[in-house]
């Protein structure tokens, strides 16, 4: 490629605007690929970093930052078999760990964390997916594999990891059930679950409704905190699991535990702060492409358009938790 820089979105210091800049364009190693960003996926992990926070993604600033992207591979490192110039691709490929995030018109990002898009879904719709269908996947088919016979619950259905997760669950045969708001009980029952309304229920009574008092095979938290205490006491006796990729608090293992039930934690960001287990993230998107292609598998978009230029409006607007559906900025 004859050009040498590029434009991206830099967070300098905690808790001010994203700056425009110009960068060099980044450099692949063997093992990399350069892919030509068209879309990056805003995640609340991402607004957390740029205000100073989320310190367990390790990121320091000032960085570029963004996790998801979706775009069209550029040049291919000399080790690299999987993909091809031309290839259009997605992933969760940085912005974490000390690495390039995606607001930038181009990164070099390892190989194995990327897969084909699906042919069915546009940029946008692509880079909105990698972090929570990868963790959506990594708790209810890794963890817990769900399947057939299974009756589940999704603590948060209406949110990004939620409403992948209960897409997952049905495709694999499982009887879904998701709690919500009130505005979000629509958008569950759309996505094939059986919504169930957090604030008008309580957790005795949606086990009473929906499993005949005997608890759900597999739950899966979102949410965290009292939502996940809440999950423990509606396992089913004996074989009952909880998965969560919100459980970082302190919590009381003695409703878990009287139930003989078990608990298995999500963190998705390992592969990319330690460089174990990146292969497998490549290969839970290819899952994810076929479900998308034989029609299994929606993201919620939130229709709002940003650019790089307005990129400080979608950090706010996910920040303030004002977002209907995933927000994606066009690079």
């Amino acid at each position: 490629m004859s050009q040498k820089t590029m434009f991206a979105a830099v967070a300098r210091h905690p808790a001010s605007a994203l700056q425009i800049q110009n960068l060099p364009l980044p450099e692949i190693s063997a093992r990399q690929v350069l892919v030509k960003i068209i879309a990056s996926g805003v995640n609340p992990l991402d607004t957390k970093i740029s205000n100073g926070q989320g310190l367990h993604a390790r990121q320091p600033l000032p960085a570029v930052l963004g996790m998801d992207l979706a775009g069209v591979i550029e040049a291919v490192g000399a080790d690299v078999t999987a993909f091809k110039i031309g290839d259009e691709v997605y992933g969760m490929a940085g912005g974490i760990g000390g690495q390039q995030g995606s607001l930038a018109q181009y990164i070099a990002v390892d190989a194995d964390l990327l897969a084909l898009k699906p042919r069915n879904l546009s940029m946008r719709e692509a880079a909105a997916l990698p972090l929570i269908f990868i963790t959506a996947w990594e708790g209810f088919v890794d963890r817990a594999n769900v399947r057939s016979g299974h009756r589940v619950l999704v603590q948060g259905g209406a949110g990004g990891v939620g409403h992948v997760a209960v897409q997952i669950a049905k495709a694999r045969g499982a009887e879904v059930f998701a709690t919500g708001s009130a505005k979000g009980l629509g958008i569950i029952e759309r996505f094939g679950a059986t919504a169930i309304d957090y604030r008008a229920q309580k957790p005795a009574d949606y086990l009473e409704q929906c499993t005949d008092g005997e608890g759900f095979d597999i739950v899966y938290d979102t949410v965290g905190g009292a939502t996940l205490d809440a999950s423990f006491a509606v396992a089913k006796v004996y074989t009952g699991h909880v998965v969560s990729c919100l459980g970082w608090g302190e919590h009381t293992l003695a409703p878990l535990s009287f139930r003989g039930a078990t608990y298995s934690g999500v963190f998705t960001l390992l592969p990319l702060i330690t460089g174990k287990g990146r292969k497998h993230h490549g290969e839970i998107l290819a899952e994810a492409t076929v479900m998308a292609e034989a029609g299994q598998l929606r993201v919620l978009l939130d229709d709002r358009r940003f650019t790089l230029d307005t990129v400080n409006d979608a950090y706010a607007i996910v920040a303030g938790g004002e977002a209907t559906g995933k927000v994606v900025v066009d690079i």
